[in-house]
């Protein structure tokens, strides 16, 4: 019997072709009543100038309809950095979903000058956190080449239009200042390298250095100056330096500052440099991990990898375990590629994405359709047992089996239907658009 056709190619080749040009993601995202926020500030930026961008991030977002109330950690994971969430009304309150209100925030974010941030939400399975989008590059070759590196795949990721928000964790932009004593005029004052680091500790460590009772308790004695005179680096060539005579002398006769622009942070995976560029994309998770894997190939040379965290990694794994089952499955069920056609033409044209609910799906539909002809072929036998030839062994099963099929598989469009339409808290719909 002659394989049945779509257009003139073959249903398998029709069924791996949509697969292949489907939107995917890990899972739909969840309303779950909360826009989270990642804050970046200046690398010198001080916990009030935190506090200032924080505060217009509230402003921002506490005039919308659907804000409750709103929480904020400030300084983590370091000094210029924060992290903060708005909590919604209920869904029952509310018309426009967390993913809706999520684009509305960020673009009001946007205009808060000095600062970058990155409004999210919860992943949808557990198992991960941090940004949706977690891209790392590693290399064995210096920072400084996987800086030129990553900048050059950052820079085409913010102008793709891709990403609503996207940033990497690899910066060469971190002031510092190193204290140059020079050991021969420190010696001219009858002093020691030693002496120095000494009176420089006890201005600026704040160690605890003995107990004083007052009203019947102890307290620390914690010796350090007062904030307003370590504002800034400069300021410490005006401390003062006790002599070998007991004469005081400025830092600044002994010591100069000298300026760097150093990482802020250098990371490795597997022993190998690494630079995470982390983000949250506006198009489907697989077509930006795409698009970035695309760019690090035409701007690095050899030598950089590619690699992924957090949800990244969740749905590269979970993509290429599916690609094996689903490829087993197509090889035991070829009758169920007229179906399967017809299921991925729904994925392939945008009505929703190849995502783990989906997945489960065609598994379960290809397991469906398998009974069907697993049912067929037995009662087909069965005929021939008895007598009746092949051909109208196979006519007389189709059509005795034809009524049952119809009624399980409208028994489960049925079933899923309201999955389909639902709406509000839980109903992993995928993002508006």
């Amino acid at each position: 019997m002659a394989i049945p056709r779509v257009g003139n190619r073959h249903p398998e080749m029709c069924a791996i072709d949509r697969f292949l040009t489907s939107k995917s993601q890990l899972a739909p995202q969840e309303d779950q009543g909360v826009v989270m926020y990642q804050l970046i500030g200046p690398p010198d930026a001080t916990l009030q100038q935190v506090r200032s961008y924080e505060r217009q991030i509230y402003q921002a977002a506490r005039t919308l309809p659907e804000y409750r109330q709103m929480f904020q950690i400030t300084g983590t994971p370091s000094v210029n950095q924060g992290l903060g969430g708005v909590l919604l009304k209920p869904w029952n309150r509310r018309i426009r979903t967390a993913t809706q209100i999520q684009k509305i925030l960020q673009a009001r974010w946007n205009h808060i000058a000095g600062a970058r941030i990155g409004a999210f939400q919860f992943p949808p399975l557990p198992g991960a956190s941090g940004l949706p989008v977690q891209f790392e590059i590693t290399t064995a070759q210096p920072i400084s080449r996987l800086y030129s590196v990553a900048r050059q795949v950052l820079a085409r990721a913010r102008a793709s239009g891709r990403f609503f928000f996207v940033d990497s964790d690899l910066k060469i932009d971190e002031p510092q200042d190193e204290l140059m004593v020079s050991p021969s005029k420190v010696a001219d004052l009858g002093l020691t390298q030693q002496d120095v680091a000494s009176t420089l500790g006890a201005a600026l460590g704040g160690g605890y250095v003995n107990y004083f009772e007052l009203g019947g308790r102890s307290y620390e004695v914690i010796p350090q100056v007062q904030q307003r005179y370590r504002l800034n680096p400069h300021q410490i060539l005006d401390y003062h330096l006790r002599t070998a005579s007991g004469a005081l002398v400025e830092f600044g006769t002994v010591a100069r500052l000298k300026r760097a622009v150093v990482p802020q942070a250098i990371n490795r995976l597997q022993r190998l440099n690494s630079a995470m560029i982390a983000g949250v994309a506006a198009v489907p998770q697989g077509q930006a991990l795409a698009f970035l894997r695309k760019t690090l190939h035409e701007v690095a040379p050899s030598g950089f990898r590619a690699n992924y965290a957090g949800e990244s990694r969740q749905f590269m794994k979970g993509s290429n375990s599916f690609l094996m089952t689903f490829g087993f499955s197509l090889v035991i069920v070829f009758l169920a590629l007229a179906a399967l056609f017809g299921a991925l033409l729904f994925i392939n044209i945008g009505f929703t994405t190849l995502n783990i609910y989906a997945q489960v799906g065609l598994v379960t539909l290809l397991g469906l359709i398998s009974k069907h002809g697993i049912l067929m072929v037995q009662f087909a036998n069965d005929l021939q047992r008895a007598g009746v030839s092949k051909l109208r062994a196979i006519e007389e099963a189709a059509e005795v089996r034809l009524r049952p099929i119809l009624m399980t598989m409208a028994a489960m469009v049925v079933g899923v239907v309201p999955m389909v339409f639902a709406t509000g808290a839980g109903a992993a719909r995928p993002p508006e658009n």
